[in-house]
């Protein structure tokens, strides 16, 4: 009796045959929703720009989706008003940026735009690009043969610490400005933004256009800020990678509080 038991707790122990057929689906799910995330973020580089701006569907399109969500703020033909600055001449680019990271419309009026999910699919927001672009001259997207993140990754840290570190962090950790401003962290975003907002300066940003840092030169930045993306911390716990005041506080905080309570466990064992 004992064994016969015993046999049929280990029978019920054992995984269920489907195990292994609902770890794959969850894995292909996982990674097809990754996969699909990717392609929606580099879809703006790799779409045909100029044929998809000149085409009238989608001017009109961006025009209709501009009057109903952007004219309130920048005016009913971009020329701008008190709550919003004018939009002609600015480009696809400043567009595709402001809106395909979420930052516009705005969520409320405040010092800076915040990052928020975007309320726009990729086509919507190409839309709104070209139909900003048609008004007048401005910075277009930019080439796909740019934003591989496979160029000179020494030259790309030259000049990121040159222009950039000051306002992002020698590691792109982003940091805090003035007049409650701050430079947002840049790993993780995606290699288009990252040339956008060099070639429009958003908010509290400076232009770089292509007489200060040439279009080779920005490639090289980003391929910068992938390598610092993809590279392992070394040191172990990174810290959010901000500099010495988060690792002292951490050292005063943490390190001298664990020595302050092992100091009074001691002292209350001993009594």
């Amino acid at each position: 009796m004992a064994r016969a038991k015993k046999n049929v707790v280990s029978k019920t122990g054992r995984r269920h045959p489907l195990a292994t057929v609902a770890l794959v689906a969850i894995g292909l799910l996982v990674t097809g929703a990754a996969y699909t995330g990717f392609s929606q973020t580099s879809a703006s580089a790799e779409v045909d720009w100029a044929s998809f701006s000149q085409d009238e569907q989608n001017l009109t399109a961006g025009e209709k989706l501009f009057g109903a969500n952007c004219a309130t703020c920048h005016g009913l033909n971009a020329e701008g008003t008190p709550d919003g600055p004018s939009l002609i001449g600015s480009g696809a680019a400043s567009v595709n940026f402001q809106v395909g990271t979420g930052r516009m419309p705005l969520a409320f009026q405040g010092p800076q735009g915040m990052v928020k999910p975007k309320q726009f699919d990729e086509e919507q927001t190409l839309q709104l690009a070209a139909y900003v672009a048609s008004l007048a001259p401005g910075p277009d997207l930019p080439e796909a043969q740019y934003l591989t993140g496979d160029h000179d990754v020494a030259n790309g840290g030259v000049l990121f610490r040159i222009n950039c570190a000051m306002c992002h962090n020698v590691s792109g950790a982003g940091g805090a400005l003035t007049e409650g401003k701050w430079a947002p962290p840049l790993l993780g975003v995606a290699p288009t933004h990252v040339y956008e907002a060099m070639v429009t300066g958003p908010q509290a940003m400076p232009v770089f256009n292509d007489a200060n840092i040439t279009p080779q030169e920005k490639a090289d930045i980003i391929s910068y800020l992938k390598y610092i993306d993809e590279a392992p911390s070394v040191g172990g716990l990174s810290l959010g990678s901000i500099g010495p005041v988060a690792e002292g506080l951490f050292i005063w905080i943490i390190g001298l509080g664990v020595i302050v309570g092992l100091t009074v466990w001691v002292t209350a064992k001993s009594n």
